[in-house]
């Protein structure tokens, strides 16, 4: 049925899944067995056991960063997850973010790339008015780096910010002291609507007993100065304290159990049918060389209820699909980079993957369109970026580039983005990149993402190389390059995506339906505001 080419796609593609997956499976382990046996004897649960144990038995949870951090700070050991855990399932039936630090890392310290993550959670909940749930077990900014951490606009301080705006939008906000809750950081918990903590091994204070005695010479231990005991009973702090773990993850199920319903955004859904074509098959669609063309439609067709998926503008424009569908039941408007060679109706080839002046038209309008309907985005890129040359020039790229950049910028409708494999240049933007507020953005194992593509790049950054150190022989100039390539391929891959927050997941590709419908079920419970598109060259 499949031809040799198909059969060397799917082993590429699934190769690189299931490298992602044992990354994935190492970094879970967060700080070792060594730091989780600490964490045991201590009588507390882990990070990941405390979700698992918190959220609804058959509860699907979508982890976000499971990456972030990937490659960073080595020179302290490292911080898998950021040394948070975190991601979008249900509790007690209602849909939520819960966020836990991991103890097994650092002591759950704050690294740069934590407070990053931590705001992406916030960010989450409040584009959907989902109640966040924190499950606290840190001990505070990461000391050797708190000047990358502490006081800039998105620093450390921000966190506490959105608390207080969370709470203002009528978020819940319930937070449990598992461990520690040190300085800064004690004020998370007590910003939220719901402040519990776990007896002996809970402790919440501004300064530790180190601190205090070198600070106003007191002497007194943690416990007495900021256990549960003190601040359940005493300070008033806390509104409960529990025997373990166990009994304070019992009460916050308890508690979102009460939780009224939200005004929901009204996006339609009917009963979802799975796609009439094969899933399984994008594996051998999606080539293993990213620059030779496939059909776009053939995907769409394995990711949409029963492969439907009814085009706008079919006849014009190709390099760009745009149309409607549903996905497990929603229903959708896809914007897709078309990777096919195809013939203009002005007798000009155009390269897939480029976005032309007639495409970003199109774009512009379907999303305005949609917009108009109440109907949720996807952005399925594989784009090279704009076309360049005269002939884009003289047909105004820029101006017209413009107005798909502003109808997608001021879209008030859920946005959803999957970057498929190549996601190059200002076509990243223009096609819903992580800078343009998705709800969700994920990847699939074959993204890429770059100002332009690595040979490009490396050449001319090879060019700059040579003029700095002058004459080159051809070997010496051969290495260069391999090295320049070497470096900056390194910096473009899924992963390094991933470890830096530009994407919230790095995802199976047949997982990529049940993503999109986690995250328009999140958006319903958010009002749609109105569309207003500003002023567009014309």
């Amino acid at each position: 049925m499949y031809d040799l080419e198909f059969n060397k796609n799917e082993d590429n593609l699934k190769r690189n899944w299931n490298q992602i997956k044992l990354q994935g499976e190492a970094i879970e382990k967060g700080g070792g067995a060594a730091a989780s046996a600490k964490q045991k004897n201590n009588g507390k649960m882990l990070a990941r056991e405390r979700i698992e144990y918190l959220k609804d038995k058959e509860a699907p949870f979508y982890e976000i960063g499971l990456f972030a951090g990937y490659g960073m700070y080595e020179e302290y050991g490292g911080c898998p997850s950021g040394g948070v855990v975190g991601g979008i399932t249900t509790v007690a039936g209602r849909q939520c973010i819960v966020v836990a630090n991991d103890a097994t890392v650092k002591a759950g310290a704050w690294f740069p790339i934590t407070a990053k993550k931590n705001l992406r959670f916030q960010e989450i909940a409040m584009e959907n008015r989902l109640p966040i749930i924190y499950l606290v077990d840190s001990a505070g900014i990461f000391l050797p780096m708190q000047d990358e951490i502490f006081a800039d606009k998105y620093h450390f301080g921000r966190i506490f910010r959105n608390n207080a705006v969370l709470s203002s939008m009528g978020i819940t906000q319930i937070a449990a002291v598992m461990g520690s809750c040190v300085a800064g950081g004690a004020y998370l918990p007590i910003m939220s609507d719901e402040a519990l903590i776990v007896d002996k091994t809970g402790s919440i204070f501004l300064a530790g007993s180190y601190l205090v005695k070198a600070a106003i010479g007191e002497i007194i231990d943690n416990e007495t100065l900021g256990g549960s005991i003190t601040h359940a009973e005493i300070s008033g702090v806390i509104d409960d304290r529990f025997p373990n773990d166990q009994s304070c993850l019992d009460r916050i199920k308890f508690i979102m159990d009460k939780i009224g319903s939200s005004t929901k955004a009204g996006i339609d859904r009917k009963k979802s049918i799975p796609p009439l074509k094969n899933p399984t098959e994008i594996y051998g669609l999606l080539p293993e060389n990213k620059s030779k063309p496939y059909k776009t439609i053939e995907l769409i067709e394995r990711l949409v209820d029963n492969s439907e998926f009814e085009q706008y503008k079919k006849g014009y424009a190709a390099t760009i699909l745009c149309g409607y569908a549903r996905i497990d039941g929603w229903a959708v408007g896809i914007v897709a980079n078309n990777r096919e060679v195809v013939k203009s109706k002005k007798g000009e080839m155009q390269f897939g993957g480029a976005i032309y002046s007639d495409s970003a038209e199109k774009a512009a309008r379907f999303i305005m369109n949609c917009n108009q309907k109440k109907i949720p985005l996807v952005f399925l890129q594989d784009v090279t970026g704009f076309m360049v040359g005269s002939r884009s020039e003289q047909n105004g790229i820029i101006k017209d580039g413009a107005k798909m950049v502003n109808a997608m910028s001021n879209s008030t409708v859920p946005k959803f983005t999957v970057i498929i494999s190549n996601s190059y240049g200002a076509g990243n933007y223009a096609m819903c990149g992580k800078a343009y507020d998705p709800r969700l953005i994920v990847a699939w194992p074959t993204a890429k993402i770059a100002v332009m593509g690595g040979e490009q790049a490396a050449k001319t950054l090879l060019q700059l190389e040579k003029s700095k150190t002058g004459t080159l022989t051809e070997e010496d100039e051969q290495k260069l390059l391999a090295k320049i390539t070497d470096k900056y391929n390194s910096h473009t891959t899924a992963i390094y995506a991933a470890s830096n927050l530009w994407v919230d997941a790095i995802i199976d590709p047949l997982e990529t339906r049940n993503w999109i419908s986690l995250g328009i079920e999140a958006a319903n419970n958010a009002p749609i505001e109105k569309f207003n598109l500003g002023v567009i060259q014309t």
